[in-house]
């Protein structure tokens, strides 16, 4: 007697993990990576290989509170199910928040239409062991109000060639970044940046610029020589993956 194969199914995931302990998203021969240890968890649970898309293909180190996934299932598991087996199959480092039945050709990545990352500085002359794993350690003052000037200036579409890795291979450097804020709470500076789309290395570069003008050693007029310009060499350090988390994917 034949048996009717399960339908095909898209899922989408929203997960949330610390990245500090990881190499990544992307699935690397060798390497511990966030894709990996979903596929792994979808592999043991219905027995075939599942490729998991996501949202964004965030680097080694990098966090995320609402990472999106998309993966193709042929499985009659409901979503509820797949949410608690998931999580049974996933290390401590990754969860799974929630599952959903999205319809056919749904795609993480394809479908964004911007994301929102945040960048936490721990501004204090003695470091925070419990703000180690998701903040950079800034021992000297900063200048909130000089950095949301110059935040300012960098919002709206632009040409972010200075603001990207050596390495990016994205032909258009060409962005639009909706918003940056910059607030301190205490010792704690805050940088949410929301955009369209971003270059490789592009918020943790933006951030390591901001920084500089914190400190004096940059001012709104080098922001306007580095848009112009574009000269890598001149924006700021690229901060420690350690503060970025990708808060958010907007559809």
């Amino acid at each position: 007697m034949s048996t009717v194969a399960p339908p095909v199914r898209t899922l989408r995931l929203i997960i949330e993990y610390d990245g500090t302990d990881f190499a990544g998203w992307q699935r690397q021969v060798g390497q511990r990576t966030v894709q990996q240890c979903l596929e792994d968890a979808f592999a043991r649970m219905t027995g075939v290989a599942v490729c998991v898309r996501g949202a964004g293909r965030t680097d080694a180190g990098v966090h995320a509170d609402g990472q999106v996934a998309s993966a193709e299932v042929a499985s009659r598991i409901p979503a509820l199910g797949f949410l608690r087996g998931l999580n049974s199959n996933l290390p401590r480092d990754i969860a799974v928040l929630d599952v959903t039945d999205m319809p056919a050709g749904f795609n993480a990545r394809r479908d964004a239409r911007g994301k929102i990352y945040r960048y936490l500085i721990w501004n204090h002359p003695v470091r925070s062991p419990r703000r180690a794993r998701d903040s950079w350690h800034v021992f000297a003052p900063l200048d909130v109000h000089a950095m949301r000037g110059a935040a300012a200036l960098l919002c709206g579409e632009h040409d972010f060639r200075a603001f990207r890795a050596s390495d990016c291979e994205r032909k258009s450097t060409v962005r639009l970044l909706r918003r940056i804020d910059v607030h301190r709470d205490g010792a704690l500076i805050t940088c949410e940046v929301e955009g369209t789309a971003f270059l490789k290395n592009m918020v943790r570069i933006l951030v390591g610029t901001l920084v500089a003008v914190g400190h004096g050693k940059m001012t709104d007029a080098t922001i306007r020589e580095l848009l112009a310009q574009g000269d890598r060499t001149r924006a700021g350090m690229t901060a420690p993956a350690c503060g970025l988390t990708l808060a958010k994917v907007i559809y």
